[in-house]
């Protein structure tokens, strides 16, 4: 039985359906992520796996209990870090992980031994005993991590769990991911950074306007496109016209299985293409012969970013720009 189950969860605010439909299922031990733009319903279905929130319609059940029947008992079988931080600046990091402790109702040796473990795990003991207002970005997110993962959570839930931080930063939290894991967590992220889930994700779920359009191992979409990527630039800033001229050209390539303009980055051109000999000699001849020339030509293999402009017709940039300029 899986660890997670998700099925058919439907949740709206007023006029905007923020989630339609989303199931797939989360085995134990390993690290499950959350793909997706801003405004996909990341945050959304983690508020209702996490009993924050409740859908209109579907259930979610954690190790076989009801979130909305059971969600006393399915909050102690889960550890959840905001994405915002909401840390206490009077209280040190020892007096709120004590507080912690407290609410979780784990016995004073308990909670000292588990202080210990969480705090060397992360990294923490020398601020342990600072007020938390004088705590870096970086560190505030290790401790509500530690917070977290204090009363040894079966599942570790995180939204976001880099967004702002440093790249040593990010590189604690990953490691700290990843240590967890091994020792019998199951991990459940959200992000829209596309190399964070590639390279911690056993299996990643990818959301886009509140529908689920893929859901396997990052290297099983990958595989799945069956071809190699090529970004092309007419120009460093292509005028639209002239990229849509050459998407149209570069169509009638046998080999060329999509072509995608990329408004985000100056109308540049992705493709998919089957992998032929002189592949990229062709296609800059094609372009050449429309009497324009190759700014840029690159090639690559698919990337989760390749996944999702095949499902929806843009790339995850491109739906980042689209939600803030919403």
């Amino acid at each position: 039985m899986a660890l997670i189950d998700i099925h058919n969860i439907h949740k709206s605010y007023g006029a905007v359906q923020a989630l339609r439909g989303v199931s797939f299922t989360v085995p134990a031990g390993e690290i499950f992520g959350l793909l997706g733009p801003n405004g996909a319903g990341k945050t959304t279905l983690i508020r209702c796996l996490c009993t924050l929130s409740r859908p209109d319609q579907g259930e979610i059940y954690v190790a076989g209990l009801s979130v909305a029947e059971y969600p006393r008992q399915v909050r102690q079988k889960l550890g959840y870090v905001a994405q915002e931080l909401a840390l206490d600046k009077v209280l040190t990091g020892r007096e709120l992980l004590q507080l912690h402790a407290d609410i979780y109702h784990l016995p004073p040796s308990v909670a000292r031994q588990r202080i210990a473990e969480v705090t060397e795990l992360l990294g923490l003991q020398d601020w342990l005993d600072r007020r938390t207002g004088g705590y870096s970005g970086g560190m505030k997110k290790r401790l509500d991590l530690a917070m977290a993962l204090l009363h040894q959570p079966e599942v570790l839930v995180l939204d976001e769990p880099t967004v702002g931080l440093d790249i040593e930063s990010r590189t604690v939290v990953w490691d700290f991911l990843r240590t967890v894991r091994r020792q019998g967590t199951t991990v459940f992220l959200t992000s829209h950074y596309l190399e964070e889930v590639d390279a911690l994700a056993d299996r990643v779920a990818i959301l886009d306007q509140g529908t689920l359009i893929a859901c396997d191992t990052p290297a099983a979409l990958k595989a799945a496109l069956g071809g190699e990527r090529v970004t092309l630039r007419v120009r460093e800033f292509t005028p639209r016209d002239e990229a849509e001229q050459v998407r149209d050209a570069l169509q009638q390539l046998d080999f060329v299985q999509r072509v995608i303009i990329n408004t985000a980055q100056g109308n540049s051109l992705n493709l998919v293409i089957r992998p032929i000999p002189d592949s990229l000699t062709i296609l800059q001849d094609k372009v050449m012969a429309l009497g324009l020339p190759v700014f840029s030509i690159m090639q690559s293999q698919p990337s989760l970013d390749d996944v999702y402009l095949a499902a929806t017709g843009r790339t995850l940039q491109d739906a980042e720009l689209a939600a803030l300029g919403a």
